[in-house]
Protein backbone atom coordinates (compact mmCIF):
# COMPACT_ATOMS: atom_id res chain seq x y z
CA UNK A 1 0.00 0.00 0.00
CA UNK A 2 1.39 3.45 -0.77
CA UNK A 3 0.15 4.84 2.67
CA UNK A 4 2.59 6.80 4.51
CA UNK A 5 3.01 6.28 8.24
CA UNK A 6 2.36 9.91 8.94
CA UNK A 7 -0.74 9.90 7.05
CA UNK A 8 -1.92 6.43 8.96
CA UNK A 9 -1.18 8.14 12.42
CA UNK A 10 -2.96 11.31 11.20
CA UNK A 11 -6.46 9.27 10.30
CA UNK A 12 -5.74 6.59 12.85
CA UNK A 13 -5.91 10.09 15.42
CA UNK A 14 -8.98 11.43 13.73
CA UNK A 15 -11.40 8.63 13.24
CA UNK A 16 -10.91 7.23 17.16
CA UNK A 17 -14.06 7.99 18.48
CA UNK A 18 -15.55 6.30 15.26
CA UNK A 19 -12.80 3.09 15.47
CA UNK A 20 -14.23 2.61 19.36
CA UNK A 21 -17.87 3.33 18.33
CA UNK A 22 -17.50 0.53 15.97
CA UNK A 23 -15.06 -1.97 18.52
CA UNK A 24 -18.45 -1.24 20.82
CA UNK A 25 -20.48 -2.60 18.48
CA UNK A 26 -18.27 -5.85 17.91
CA UNK A 27 -18.52 -6.35 21.39
CA UNK A 28 -21.99 -6.54 21.05
CA UNK A 29 -21.55 -9.96 18.62
CA UNK A 30 -24.91 -9.40 16.26
CA UNK A 31 -25.00 -9.08 12.68
CA UNK A 32 -26.30 -9.58 9.44
CA UNK A 33 -29.64 -8.96 8.35
CA UNK A 34 -31.01 -11.89 10.48
CA UNK A 35 -29.48 -10.12 13.66
CA UNK A 36 -27.79 -13.22 14.31
CA UNK A 37 -23.68 -13.49 14.67
CA UNK A 38 -21.95 -14.20 11.52
CA UNK A 39 -18.63 -16.32 10.50
CA UNK A 40 -17.13 -13.90 8.36
CA UNK A 41 -13.47 -14.10 6.75
CA UNK A 42 -13.21 -10.61 5.64
CA UNK A 43 -9.91 -9.03 7.98
CA UNK A 44 -7.77 -5.74 7.87
CA UNK A 45 -8.03 -2.46 7.70
CA UNK A 46 -8.79 0.31 5.62
CA UNK A 47 -8.52 4.17 6.09
CA UNK A 48 -10.78 6.45 3.91
CA UNK A 49 -10.85 10.49 4.05
CA UNK A 50 -13.45 12.60 2.09
CA UNK A 51 -16.83 13.75 2.00
CA UNK A 52 -18.23 15.36 5.68
CA UNK A 53 -21.53 14.91 4.16
CA UNK A 54 -21.11 11.23 4.62
CA UNK A 55 -20.38 11.47 8.46
CA UNK A 56 -23.78 10.25 9.91
CA UNK A 57 -24.03 7.48 7.57
CA UNK A 58 -20.17 6.12 7.40
CA UNK A 59 -20.11 6.32 11.59
CA UNK A 60 -23.49 3.89 10.67
CA UNK A 61 -22.32 1.85 8.12
CA UNK A 62 -18.54 1.13 10.01
CA UNK A 63 -20.58 0.51 12.97
CA UNK A 64 -22.48 -2.56 11.42
CA UNK A 65 -19.89 -3.36 9.38
CA UNK A 66 -18.04 -4.43 12.35
CA UNK A 67 -20.50 -5.98 13.48
CA UNK A 68 -21.12 -8.53 11.01
CA UNK A 69 -16.90 -8.80 10.75
CA UNK A 70 -15.00 -8.81 13.79
CA UNK A 71 -11.91 -8.82 12.18
CA UNK A 72 -11.99 -5.91 10.25
CA UNK A 73 -11.58 -2.23 10.66
CA UNK A 74 -12.73 0.87 8.39
CA UNK A 75 -11.33 4.26 9.44
CA UNK A 76 -13.40 7.35 7.53
CA UNK A 77 -11.88 10.45 8.44
CA UNK A 78 -14.43 13.34 7.43
CA UNK A 79 -12.13 15.26 5.89
CA UNK A 80 -14.15 17.30 3.18
CA UNK A 81 -14.60 15.96 -0.40
CA UNK A 82 -11.68 18.22 -2.03
CA UNK A 83 -9.40 16.79 0.23
CA UNK A 84 -10.17 13.04 0.00
CA UNK A 85 -9.36 13.40 -3.86
CA UNK A 86 -5.91 14.99 -3.02
CA UNK A 87 -5.54 11.94 -0.41
CA UNK A 88 -6.60 9.56 -2.99
CA UNK A 89 -4.31 11.17 -5.58
CA UNK A 90 -1.70 11.30 -3.37
CA UNK A 91 -1.80 7.46 -2.47
CA UNK A 92 -2.81 8.12 1.57
CA UNK A 93 -6.48 6.46 1.45
CA UNK A 94 -7.63 3.36 0.11
CA UNK A 95 -10.93 4.74 -1.03
CA UNK A 96 -13.10 7.93 -0.58
CA UNK A 97 -16.40 9.84 -0.10
CA UNK A 98 -16.60 12.61 -2.66
CA UNK A 99 -19.87 14.68 -3.06
CA UNK A 100 -18.27 14.46 -6.77
CA UNK A 101 -17.04 11.99 -9.13
CA UNK A 102 -13.66 12.62 -11.18
CA UNK A 103 -13.65 14.27 -14.00
CA UNK A 104 -12.82 13.38 -17.20
CA UNK A 105 -9.53 15.50 -17.21
CA UNK A 106 -8.57 13.96 -13.70
CA UNK A 107 -9.58 10.22 -15.14
CA UNK A 108 -7.31 10.50 -17.85
CA UNK A 109 -4.56 12.02 -16.23
CA UNK A 110 -4.60 8.50 -14.21
CA UNK A 111 -2.38 9.35 -11.55
CA UNK A 112 -4.37 7.69 -8.43
CA UNK A 113 -1.46 6.90 -6.20
CA UNK A 114 -3.76 4.67 -3.93
CA UNK A 115 -4.04 2.16 -6.74
CA UNK A 116 -2.05 -0.29 -8.72
CA UNK A 117 -3.30 0.56 -11.83
CA UNK A 118 -4.97 3.75 -13.85
CA UNK A 119 -8.52 2.37 -13.26
CA UNK A 120 -11.10 3.53 -10.66
CA UNK A 121 -14.34 2.41 -9.89
CA UNK A 122 -16.79 5.49 -8.70
CA UNK A 123 -20.27 4.35 -7.21
CA UNK A 124 -23.21 6.81 -5.39
CA UNK A 125 -23.69 5.46 -2.18
CA UNK A 126 -25.53 8.57 -0.33
CA UNK A 127 -28.17 10.46 -2.27
CA UNK A 128 -29.02 13.14 -0.09
CA UNK A 129 -30.73 16.82 -0.62
CA UNK A 130 -28.73 19.70 0.51
CA UNK A 131 -30.57 22.12 2.89
CA UNK A 132 -30.66 26.04 2.79
CA UNK A 133 -30.77 26.57 5.90
CA UNK A 134 -31.15 29.70 8.26
CA UNK A 135 -31.55 30.87 11.74
CA UNK A 136 -34.08 33.83 12.18
CA UNK A 137 -36.18 34.90 15.48
CA UNK A 138 -39.61 33.06 15.67
CA UNK A 139 -39.71 31.67 11.32
CA UNK A 140 -39.02 28.04 11.33
CA UNK A 141 -39.58 28.01 7.09
CA UNK A 142 -39.41 30.34 4.38
CA UNK A 143 -40.02 30.04 0.31
CA UNK A 144 -37.46 31.05 -1.78
CA UNK A 145 -37.29 30.94 -5.74
CA UNK A 146 -33.55 30.51 -7.17
CA UNK A 147 -33.23 33.94 -8.17
CA UNK A 148 -33.56 35.03 -4.60
CA UNK A 149 -31.21 32.45 -3.09
CA UNK A 150 -28.54 33.61 -5.76
CA UNK A 151 -29.00 37.16 -5.37
CA UNK A 152 -28.40 36.23 -1.51
CA UNK A 153 -25.56 34.38 -1.97
CA UNK A 154 -24.15 36.54 -4.25
CA UNK A 155 -24.94 39.58 -2.16
CA UNK A 156 -27.24 41.69 -4.24
CA UNK A 157 -29.90 40.90 -1.83
CA UNK A 158 -28.31 41.87 1.49
CA UNK A 159 -31.16 42.61 4.34
CA UNK A 160 -33.98 39.94 5.28
CA UNK A 161 -37.21 42.07 4.04
CA UNK A 162 -35.59 42.80 1.09
CA UNK A 163 -39.08 43.17 -1.14
CA UNK A 164 -37.83 40.32 -3.18
CA UNK A 165 -38.07 37.86 0.02
CA UNK A 166 -41.39 39.61 1.06
CA UNK A 167 -43.28 39.11 -1.64
CA UNK A 168 -42.46 35.20 -1.28
CA UNK A 169 -43.56 35.23 2.34
CA UNK A 170 -45.99 37.67 2.72
CA UNK A 171 -46.77 36.15 6.28
CA UNK A 172 -43.52 36.20 7.44
CA UNK A 173 -42.39 38.50 10.00
CA UNK A 174 -39.21 39.43 8.24
CA UNK A 175 -36.68 41.71 10.28
CA UNK A 176 -34.62 44.76 9.13
CA UNK A 177 -31.92 42.71 9.88
CA UNK A 178 -28.47 42.38 7.60
CA UNK A 179 -28.03 38.53 6.11
CA UNK A 180 -24.77 36.84 6.63
CA UNK A 181 -24.12 33.94 3.73
CA UNK A 182 -22.31 31.23 5.05
CA UNK A 183 -20.82 28.86 2.47
CA UNK A 184 -17.63 26.50 2.54
CA UNK A 185 -14.10 27.67 3.37
CA UNK A 186 -13.01 24.10 1.92
CA UNK A 187 -13.13 22.53 -1.47
CA UNK A 188 -16.50 20.75 -0.59
CA UNK A 189 -18.46 18.76 -3.40
CA UNK A 190 -21.38 20.30 -1.05
CA UNK A 191 -20.57 23.68 -2.53
CA UNK A 192 -20.06 22.25 -5.98
CA UNK A 193 -23.87 20.84 -6.06
CA UNK A 194 -25.38 24.00 -4.45
CA UNK A 195 -22.92 26.54 -7.38
CA UNK A 196 -24.44 24.00 -10.56
CA UNK A 197 -28.10 24.83 -8.74
CA UNK A 198 -27.25 28.09 -9.00
CA UNK A 199 -25.59 28.29 -12.21
CA UNK A 200 -28.36 26.15 -14.05
CA UNK A 201 -31.32 27.97 -12.54
CA UNK A 202 -30.25 31.81 -12.10
CA UNK A 203 -27.71 32.33 -14.57
CA UNK A 204 -28.74 36.11 -14.54
CA UNK A 205 -27.97 36.49 -11.11
CA UNK A 206 -25.10 33.50 -10.65
CA UNK A 207 -22.81 34.81 -13.56
CA UNK A 208 -20.04 32.33 -11.80
CA UNK A 209 -19.53 28.37 -12.94
CA UNK A 210 -19.97 25.28 -10.63
CA UNK A 211 -17.21 24.80 -8.19
CA UNK A 212 -15.97 23.02 -5.33
CA UNK A 213 -14.38 26.29 -4.39
CA UNK A 214 -16.40 29.48 -3.39
CA UNK A 215 -15.92 31.93 -6.34
CA UNK A 216 -16.51 35.10 -4.30
CA UNK A 217 -15.50 37.22 -1.46
CA UNK A 218 -18.87 37.85 -0.25
CA UNK A 219 -19.93 36.06 3.11
CA UNK A 220 -18.35 34.32 5.84
CA UNK A 221 -16.08 30.50 5.17
CA UNK A 222 -16.73 28.04 7.28
CA UNK A 223 -14.75 24.59 7.17
CA UNK A 224 -16.48 21.44 6.29
CA UNK A 225 -20.35 20.35 6.92
CA UNK A 226 -20.63 20.58 11.10
CA UNK A 227 -18.88 24.00 10.62
CA UNK A 228 -21.15 25.61 8.23
CA UNK A 229 -23.79 24.17 10.44
CA UNK A 230 -21.92 25.62 13.61
CA UNK A 231 -21.82 29.09 12.26
CA UNK A 232 -25.46 29.61 10.92
CA UNK A 233 -26.76 28.00 14.16
CA UNK A 234 -24.42 30.59 16.04
CA UNK A 235 -25.28 34.12 14.78
CA UNK A 236 -29.19 35.37 14.17
CA UNK A 237 -29.52 36.22 10.77
CA UNK A 238 -27.13 33.38 8.78
CA UNK A 239 -27.91 31.49 6.07
CA UNK A 240 -26.18 28.78 4.44
CA UNK A 241 -26.11 25.15 2.14
CA UNK A 242 -25.30 21.67 3.73
CA UNK A 243 -26.11 18.31 3.87
CA UNK A 244 -29.67 18.17 5.21
CA UNK A 245 -29.32 15.48 7.23
CA UNK A 246 -27.25 18.12 9.56
CA UNK A 247 -29.36 20.71 9.89
CA UNK A 248 -32.74 19.76 11.57
CA UNK A 249 -32.88 22.22 14.28
CA UNK A 250 -32.26 25.13 12.06
CA UNK A 251 -34.92 26.97 10.01
CA UNK A 252 -35.37 25.56 6.18
CA UNK A 253 -36.21 26.98 2.93
CA UNK A 254 -38.90 25.23 0.47
CA UNK A 255 -37.04 26.35 -3.16
CA UNK A 256 -39.28 26.93 -5.61
CA UNK A 257 -39.36 24.59 -8.72
CA UNK A 258 -42.19 25.42 -11.60
CA UNK A 259 -45.11 26.59 -10.12
CA UNK A 260 -44.56 25.03 -6.20
CA UNK A 261 -42.12 25.60 -3.37
CA UNK A 262 -40.54 21.68 -2.46
CA UNK A 263 -39.35 21.28 0.89
CA UNK A 264 -36.57 18.78 1.01
CA UNK A 265 -36.95 15.53 1.31
CA UNK A 266 -35.24 12.48 0.76
CA UNK A 267 -38.21 11.19 -1.80
CA UNK A 268 -37.45 14.46 -3.22
CA UNK A 269 -34.49 14.38 -3.41
CA UNK A 270 -34.32 11.04 -5.18
CA UNK A 271 -36.75 12.00 -7.68
CA UNK A 272 -34.60 14.44 -8.82
CA UNK A 273 -31.78 12.09 -9.09
CA UNK A 274 -33.38 8.68 -10.41
CA UNK A 275 -34.34 10.95 -13.58
CA UNK A 276 -30.82 12.47 -14.52
CA UNK A 277 -28.67 10.17 -16.66
CA UNK A 278 -24.95 8.86 -16.08
CA UNK A 279 -22.87 10.80 -17.82
CA UNK A 280 -21.59 9.71 -21.20
CA UNK A 281 -18.29 8.08 -21.96
CA UNK A 282 -17.68 6.59 -18.45
CA UNK A 283 -16.91 3.20 -17.89
CA UNK A 284 -19.22 0.51 -16.35
CA UNK A 285 -17.50 0.67 -13.07
CA UNK A 286 -17.83 4.54 -13.64
CA UNK A 287 -21.16 5.49 -12.85
CA UNK A 288 -21.50 9.50 -12.55
CA UNK A 289 -24.54 11.18 -12.44
CA UNK A 290 -25.19 14.21 -14.58
CA UNK A 291 -27.84 15.61 -12.78
CA UNK A 292 -29.37 19.34 -14.12
CA UNK A 293 -31.45 21.16 -11.69
CA UNK A 294 -32.88 22.99 -14.39
CA UNK A 295 -34.39 19.96 -15.51
CA UNK A 296 -35.96 18.90 -11.93
CA UNK A 297 -39.06 16.78 -12.61
CA UNK A 298 -42.53 18.79 -10.82
CA UNK A 299 -42.56 17.81 -7.19
CA UNK A 300 -38.66 17.01 -6.99
CA UNK A 301 -36.12 19.00 -4.94
CA UNK A 302 -34.01 20.69 -7.23
CA UNK A 303 -30.58 20.73 -5.20
CA UNK A 304 -29.73 17.43 -4.49
CA UNK A 305 -26.27 15.74 -3.63
CA UNK A 306 -24.76 12.73 -4.90
CA UNK A 307 -22.02 11.24 -2.82
CA UNK A 308 -19.78 8.52 -3.67
CA UNK A 309 -17.68 6.06 -3.14
CA UNK A 310 -14.47 5.97 -4.92
CA UNK A 311 -11.96 3.25 -4.71
CA UNK A 312 -9.07 0.97 -7.04
CA UNK A 313 -9.97 -1.86 -9.97
CA UNK A 314 -6.73 -2.71 -8.23
CA UNK A 315 -4.75 -2.74 -5.35
CA UNK A 316 -1.17 -3.34 -4.15
CA UNK A 317 -2.62 -5.42 -1.13
CA UNK A 318 -5.06 -8.27 -2.01
CA UNK A 319 -6.50 -8.30 1.53
CA UNK A 320 -6.86 -4.34 0.66
CA UNK A 321 -8.84 -5.29 -2.20
CA UNK A 322 -11.10 -7.65 -0.48
CA UNK A 323 -11.76 -5.74 2.37
CA UNK A 324 -12.79 -2.40 0.14
CA UNK A 325 -14.81 -4.98 -2.30
CA UNK A 326 -16.97 -5.75 0.84
CA UNK A 327 -17.42 -2.95 2.10
CA UNK A 328 -18.70 -1.21 -0.66
CA UNK A 329 -20.78 -4.27 -1.43
CA UNK A 330 -22.09 -3.29 2.25
CA UNK A 331 -23.14 -0.03 1.91
CA UNK A 332 -24.92 -0.45 -1.62
CA UNK A 333 -26.54 -3.31 0.02
CA UNK A 334 -30.17 -3.11 0.15
CA UNK A 335 -29.52 -3.54 4.58
CA UNK A 336 -27.04 -0.77 4.09
CA UNK A 337 -29.25 1.96 2.31
CA UNK A 338 -31.40 1.34 4.91
CA UNK A 339 -28.92 2.20 7.64
CA UNK A 340 -28.21 5.21 6.30
CA UNK A 341 -31.77 6.30 5.16
CA UNK A 342 -32.24 5.78 9.26
CA UNK A 343 -29.56 7.20 10.44
CA UNK A 344 -28.80 10.45 8.00
CA UNK A 345 -31.78 11.07 6.13
CA UNK A 346 -30.78 9.63 2.44
CA UNK A 347 -32.48 8.27 0.22
CA UNK A 348 -31.98 4.85 -0.92
CA UNK A 349 -30.41 3.69 -4.52
CA UNK A 350 -33.19 2.31 -6.34
CA UNK A 351 -32.93 -1.47 -7.36
CA UNK A 352 -32.52 -0.85 -10.82
CA UNK A 353 -29.45 1.16 -10.15
CA UNK A 354 -28.14 -1.11 -7.12
CA UNK A 355 -27.81 -3.45 -10.37
CA UNK A 356 -25.61 -0.87 -11.78
CA UNK A 357 -23.27 -0.56 -8.54
CA UNK A 358 -22.82 -4.28 -8.04
CA UNK A 359 -21.52 -4.59 -11.38
CA UNK A 360 -18.84 -1.92 -11.20
CA UNK A 361 -18.24 -3.18 -7.74
CA UNK A 362 -17.32 -6.60 -9.21
CA UNK A 363 -14.07 -4.83 -11.21
CA UNK A 364 -12.60 -4.43 -8.09
CA UNK A 365 -10.01 -7.50 -8.52
CA UNK A 366 -9.26 -9.43 -5.49
CA UNK A 367 -6.65 -12.26 -5.90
Amino acid sequence: MKISRIARIGAIGAVAALTLAGCAANEGGNGGSTGEPNESSISGTIEATGASSQEAAQQAWVSAFQTANPEANVLYTATGSGTGRENFIAGSSNFIGSDRAFNAEEIAAGDFGSCASSDIVEIPAYISPVAVAFNLEGIDTLNLDAATIAGIFAGTISNWNDPAIAEQNPDADLPDQAIVPVHRADPSGTQETFTAYLEATAPEVWTNEASDEWPLQTGEGADGTSGVVDAISNGVGYIGFADASRTGELGQVAVKNGDEYVAYSADAAAALVEASPIEEGRSDHDLAFDVDPAAAPEGSYPIALVSYLIGCVEYEDPEVAALVKEYFTFVTSEEGQKISEESAGSAPISEGLREQVLTAIDAIVVD
